[in-house]
């Protein structure tokens, strides 16, 4: 059974930056794309960034591009999301996501597990 849990949450002023972690458990992920998606209140799940476990390049959603950074950390099966110059445009539930797949996909439909989400709050 995949497991994703989703950690380092929290509230921040604008400018300010959080790094999130996704520890996945459950089988081997060494052929899995892993996601970051980012739901706001009244508006639907969007891609934020993924990242292949093999390596090769990260793909990101032009909002976050160049101020995200997604990375892995195979030995811990972690993910990470580094969140860098927050805005309040930026506030939402980030949802980890993970789908057995040789390519790097950005739609939610796409993606077979999920983890339950943090909360991100960036305030003026």
């Amino acid at each position: 059974q995949v497991q994703l849990v989703e950690s380092g949450g929290g509230s921040v002023q604008t400018g300010g930056s959080l790094r999130l972690a996704c520890a996945a458990s459950g089988r081997t992920f060494r052929s899995y794309v892993m996601g970051w998606f980012r739901q706001a209140p009244g508006k639907e799940r969007e891609f934020v960034a993924a990242i292949s476990w093999r390596g090769g390049s990260p793909y990101y959603a032009g909002s976050v591009k160049g101020r995200f950074t997604i990375s892995r950390d195979i030995a811990k099966n972690v993910v990470y999301l580094q969140m860098d110059r927050l805005q309040p445009e930026d506030t939402a539930v980030y949802y980890c996501a993970a789908t057995n797949t040789d390519l790097v996909v950005f739609r939610r439909s796409e993606y077979d597990y999920w983890g339950q989400g943090t909360q991100v709050t960036v305030s003026s």
